[in-house]
């Protein structure tokens, strides 16, 4: 359903009545629409050039959420324009696929934020980990972008590519989307998978009754 939905129909009740239009303001994005369209993308619109001013909006989510501790220990290094080709070259796409080797030549993303952590990686960092890497995408969708969590990336080349003090934890690949991402209902045991039909890129989800105890 539309964000716009409420907004489009009380327009049409006045047009029906005959009467002036009182525009009503745009509500913003659900959570549930934000989380649908939050989609691991693999393939993106090159000529798309994110801009620094969009990734340092996404990493300020950072500054809002909560994390273990409060001891706030993640790091941002933002990677863009002719710099990004320098970070695609030390990840790997599509494990569930590699013979498709993702992302296709000219689909790669135009931007990446490196995730780095000042404390030896443990589960409290873990847990800030999961916490900035999903407020971050969602945020990069609210803002007409899309993204990828990476974690198979080569650290050590990373570091001493972009000369980081501190150890890489995750990466983030953002641009515009220009993939065909659909979920689809499955039941506890089948195949969990994601895989590509007829140009289709398809995410096999639990219903909700599969994941309660």
């Amino acid at each position: 359903m539309a964000d716009n939905y409420l907004e489009k129909k009380f327009e049409e009740l006045q047009a029906r009545k005959g009467g002036t239009k009182h525009k009503v303001a745009a509500s913003n994005p659900s959570l549930d629409s934000l989380l649908l369209r939050n989609r691991s993308y693999r393939g993106f619109d090159n000529s798309y050039k994110v801009s620094r001013e969009e990734l340092v909006k996404i990493v300020e989510v950072c500054t809002k959420i909560p994390c273990a501790k409060n001891q706030q220990a993640l790091r941002f290094k933002l990677v863009y324009g002719e710099d990004a080709p320098r970070m695609q070259q030390y990840t790997k796409w599509g494990g569930a696929l590699p013979e498709l080797n993702l992302p296709f030549k000219g689909t790669e993303p135009t931007a990446f934020i490196i995730i780095c952590s000042t404390v030896a990686e443990n589960k409290w960092v873990d847990i800030d980990l999961g916490i900035a890497a999903q407020s971050m995408l969602l945020k990069a969708v609210e803002i007409g972008l899309n993204g990828i969590c990476i974690g198979a990336f080569n650290k050590v080349e990373t570091v001493n590519e972009f000369a980081l003090e501190h150890e890489p934890v995750l990466v983030l690949a953002i641009g515009k989307g220009a993939e065909n991402i659909q979920l689809t209902r499955i039941k506890l045991g089948e195949p969990q998978a994601y895989y590509r039909k007829d140009g289709v890129h398809f995410v096999p989800k639990m219903g909700v009754d599969d994941i309660l105890v």
